[in-house]
């Protein structure tokens, strides 16, 4: 069996078809420490993604042959924990959300500048790095279980299957359940701290987190006890306890 553990930390996919722009980011990437695969058509994406292991993708959304957002939604299908980055001169904040919630983490629009693409790469790396093991306890709030140690979230014992960035911010405001959490605090936590993107992505993300556990819970033969996720307006979110008549749905508003 190969072995890729040390190699495949920064190795790359680069999924663009414009020449120009391919070589100086295939350049860019591999100047800066990071191994690098330049494809120029989704199909050859797709294949090179199914053989080789990769940290991270730039994925470009006006390809010759297939739509960005298309391959964006296979990647994250079949690689939940993949990083996919989207760049593109498609500035509509309609495209920015369909580009999100086709399980796209982050989004470029261009022209942007190498500096600012290797920050946003280092940041989400940085963030998926494995922590050690720690003491730390399991978050329960009625039946939802957040294990920050395991990366684990379990409605009524039930297993969810969460986005990185979903679990993430799922865990942020459960370590403040009942405190309201400003839009800057959870950007910073669960993006970064100099993010330079639209806010609309937490709003994205947020949306498809409350999708999941709606879901989880109506898997369910009995309706679940979880906490509420709140919007405060202009402010931010908040986690409140669990409501004390049973059957109350997850979602907040």
């Amino acid at each position: 069996m190969r072995d890729t553990a040390a190699s495949d930390a920064t190795h790359v996919l680069v999924i663009e078809d414009d020449d120009t722009i391919g070589r100086h980011l295939d350049a860019g990437l591999r100047g800066n420490g990071y191994r690098s695969t330049w494809c120029r058509t989704g199909a050859d994406a797709l294949t090179e993604a199914r053989a080789t292991p990769h940290a991270a993708v730039l994925l470009d959304l006006g390809l010759p042959d297939v739509d960005g957002i298309d391959i964006a939604r296979t990647l994250r299908a079949e690689n939940p924990e993949l990083l996919v980055v989207i760049l593109t001169a498609r500035s509509d904040e309609i495209d920015v959300i369909a580009g999100l919630d086709a399980g796209a983490d982050d989004y470029l629009v261009k022209p942007f500048t190498l500096s600012v693409l290797l920050a946003r790469l280092r940041a989400h790396l940085r963030r998926r790095t494995p922590e050690p093991p720690r003491s730390r306890r399991p978050i329960q709030l009625g039946d939802l279980t957040v294990d920050t140690a395991a990366r684990r979230c379990l409605v009524a014992a039930h297993e969810v299957g969460l986005r990185p960035k979903e679990f993430e911010l799922l865990a942020v405001l459960a370590q403040h359940a009942g405190d309201a959490v400003t839009r800057e605090t959870l950007m910073a936590r669960v993006w970064d701290e100099n993010w330079f993107g639209p806010t609309k992505t937490l709003d994205v993300t947020l949306a498809s987190l409350r999708r999941r556990l709606n879901e989880a819970a109506a898997e369910l033969p009995h309706p679940p006890a979880l906490p509420r996720i709140t919007t405060l307006r202009g402010h931010g979110y908040r986690l409140d306890p669990v409501p004390p008549v049973s059957g109350s749905r997850p979602t907040g508003s």
